[in-house]
């Protein structure tokens, strides 16, 4: 029995079998050990995950986890952590960047992106991840992610850079002012969950012209500060998961045809690729 896992902050998707045809995914809540230390970690384990395994943990064989905030230092406790808990397993933990990159490409070159609420990216050899550049978070960079994109509207939007309407209608969507606003920003945590939890109204807003320029001049910020920075970009396919990449698809394809960049594969979510990268087809 082999376990995989693509975790992010707030989901951990789970993925155990012995093949392709005799495997099942299931969900427990995100692990990141950058921010919770093992005792929870092994509570979300041992509570979350193995009442949902078919066997017993010292039946597992294999492990391979790719997560957020899997920083070298976090990867060393948890990959102890996991043999502990899976005695008779084998046990890699990787960043999630690395598991986007496995899950897009497989075994080829490529330019892997992730855009959800945070943007991240890499240049990829088929095995391992060659180049980086650092997305450096919402406030210096992620361009293109979610928490970007809200920020740029709400800004476009208040400074009227965007027809005045947009900002009505998202106020009254959302049940805000704009001192709510600010307060979510400036003084409550995790703002960058606020904003890009505003990409909903901006996707329900896509086809109005205005709206379509500032997407498309969105994601070629993101492609031109991070994917252009790559050697051979015009020559690889550039290939994205994440939930931003999954909606926002026609907008991306066309910001990188102007930049003449060739888009590969876009994926919701890594873990069923991953799926493909790790178990066999058939019963060897």
């Amino acid at each position: 029995m082999i376990l995989i896992a693509d975790s992010g902050a707030t989901k951990t998707d789970w993925c155990f079998g012995t093949t392709l045809h005799h495997s099942q995914i299931v969900q427990t809540e995100g692990i990141n050990p950058f921010h919770q230390d093992a005792n929870k970690i092994n509570e979300i384990l041992r509570n979350g995950l193995f009442p949902q395994l078919p066997c017993p943990s010292s039946d597992i064989q294999a492990v391979f986890f790719y997560g957020a905030g899997c920083t070298p230092d976090k990867i060393e406790k948890l990959t102890s952590l996991f043999t502990r808990l899976f005695p008779h397993a084998a046990v890699e933990v990787h960043s999630d960047l690395l598991g986007a990159a496995r899950a897009l490409c497989q075994h080829r070159a490529g330019i892997a992106c992730i855009l959800g609420t945070g943007a991240n990216s890499c240049l990829y050899d088929g095995e391992k991840i060659t180049q980086n550049t650092p997305p450096l978070g919402y406030i210096l960079g992620d361009e293109g992610s979610g928490a970007y994109l809200g920020k740029r509207f709400l800004g476009d939007c208040i400074k009227q850079q965007l027809p005045g309407g947009l900002l009505k209608g998202l106020l009254k969507e959302y049940q805000l002012t704009l001192p709510d606003i600010l307060e979510r920003v400036y003084r409550q945590p995790l703002a960058n969950r606020f904003l890009a939890s505003l990409t909903p109204y901006i996707y329900k807003h896509k086809t109005q012209p205005e709206v379509h320029h500032f997407l498309t001049t969105c994601f070629t910020d993101f492609l031109q500060r991070n994917v252009l920075t790559y050697p051979g970009c015009h020559e690889i396919p550039v290939a994205f998961t994440g939930s931003i990449a999954w909606f926002f698809r026609q907008e991306i394809e066309e910001a990188a045809q102007q930049l003449h960049l060739h888009t590969g594969v876009f994926i919701q979510s890594p873990i069923l690729e991953l799926r493909h990268f790790h178990l066999p087809e058939k019963t060897l």
